[in-house]
């Protein structure tokens, strides 16, 4: 069994397409970005927190996602504002995607940051407007989500792992487990 810290839909169904039993569990972490901190230490430092937090004897995985565009980390949209602020930002622009992972196994641990580039086309405000409208931005770092019925026609290309986009870079999570010598 995997224990998920996490409670993203997304990360949990992922982890179903590979493995039998998934456990989750919601961490109760301070995501507070630190001073000074960028955001791969960020990310890094929240997936670690999330997946100590979580006391089980089997596999526990813990992810943080952030979207970093000129040095500016773009977390969770606060509101419906906030999200459109955030897509009018990466609108026609490259920002990159920073998926902090920490697995814990016994007394190992891997705690890795996986990043992608990501180019958005330029979006008009009323492409903008309806996506905002679902509702879907409100949960999702930078107030996208790439695998969204809207969300996969604001990117124009990705440089790359597509699933670091969606939040959990699953093929390094397998091979990073496999390492720790679980069975998979």
């Amino acid at each position: 069994m995997i224990t998920l810290a996490s409670s993203s839909p997304r990360r949990k169904e992922l982890l179903l397409r590979l493995f039998k039993e998934v456990e989750i569990v919601h961490p109760n972490v301070d995501e507070t970005i630190l001073d000074g901190e960028n955001a791969r230490k960020m990310v890094l430092r929240l997936s670690r927190k999330k997946a100590e937090s979580i006391k089980r004897d089997n596999v526990v995985l813990a992810a943080d996602t952030t979207v970093e565009i000129d040095g500016m980390i773009l977390g969770k949209p606060q509101n419906e504002n906030d999200a459109f602020r955030m897509l009018k930002r990466l609108s026609g622009n490259w920002h990159t995607v920073h998926t902090g992972v920490c697995i814990k196994y016994g007394d190992k641990i891997i705690n890795f940051v996986d990043s992608t580039r990501v180019k958005f086309y330029s979006l008009d405000d009323e492409t903008i407007s309806a996506y905002v409208k679902t509702g879907s931005p409100l949960d999702k770092a930078g107030a996208y989500g790439v695998q969204d019925d809207m969300g996969m026609i604001l990117v124009e290309r990705i440089d790359g792992d597509f699933f670091t986009v969606v939040g959990l870079p699953i093929s390094r999570v397998w091979w990073s487990i496999k390492k720790m010598g679980f069975e998979c």
